[in-house]
């Protein structure tokens, strides 16, 4: 996904070796960049940035399992950017190199998030606004991120293309992921594109009417 909107820059590309989909949001005129979930393959990241000309203000986690921070402490290093997570998540963040160990991945180091997202938390980006919603059930400490003014909710892994996220993993809960969904993503504008996890996009709208694992 790529796309040019006026002075709003957005590209997901996928990374890691689970093919997470990260999110590249600049505003070309500040040439400041919100990069969401790097799950992987910093210098294709990075690269994108410099060709861009942007600088990033902030790396957002949608959540704290290892496939979506892989690229985090590179990020981090070398563009100084805060690393932002909900708090909830901490216990995860903590138990990184566990995860990767458990799953056959290499740690590399990442240090301690320096921000806690809070529910409803504004996300600015000079000429673009976005919103931090807290997600839970996935994880205890899943977000996901509103950005209105251009018709886009970063998902994470809360919802899919016809399915929503893991409730077997570290601290998944079938209940809390089903009343998020209901009454914080299904409350929203029905054309509203989706950016998952992993995998192919979808609409508020489409998930509403046929999700089989959590309907309107």
């Amino acid at each position: 996904m790529q796309e040019t909107q006026s002075n709003i820059f957005v590209k997901t590309l996928q990374v890691g070796p689970l093919r997470c989909n990260c999110t590249i949001l600049g505003d070309r005129v500040s040439k400041r960049a919100i990069v969401v979930d790097p799950g992987g393959d910093a210098d294709r990241i990075l690269q994108i940035l410099d060709e861009e000309g942007f600088s990033v203000s902030q790396i957002l986690h949608t959540h704290a399992h290892f496939d979506h921070f892989l690229a985090s402490g590179e990020m981090h290093e070398k563009t100084g950017a805060p690393l932002c997570l909900h708090q909830e998540d901490k216990p995860l963040w903590d138990h990184l190199e566990v995860q990767c160990s458990l799953f056959g991945m290499p740690y590399k180091p990442v240090p301690a998030p320096t921000h806690w997202l809070e529910h409803e938390e504004d996300l600015p980006l000079t000429s673009l606004s976005g919103k931090a919603i807290f997600t839970p059930g996935h994880t205890p400490g899943s977000m996901s991120f509103l950005f209105e003014d251009i018709n886009l909710l970063l998902a994470g892994d809360t919802l899919f293309q016809g399915g929503i996220g893991r409730t077997d993993l570290w601290g998944g809960d079938y209940p809390t992921i089903e009343k998020s969904i209901r009454e914080r993503l299904y409350t929203l504008n029905e054309d509203i594109r989706v950016v998952t996890g992993h995998g192919p996009g979808t609409t508020i709208g489409h998930e509403m009417r046929n999700n089989p694992f959590v309907r309107a």
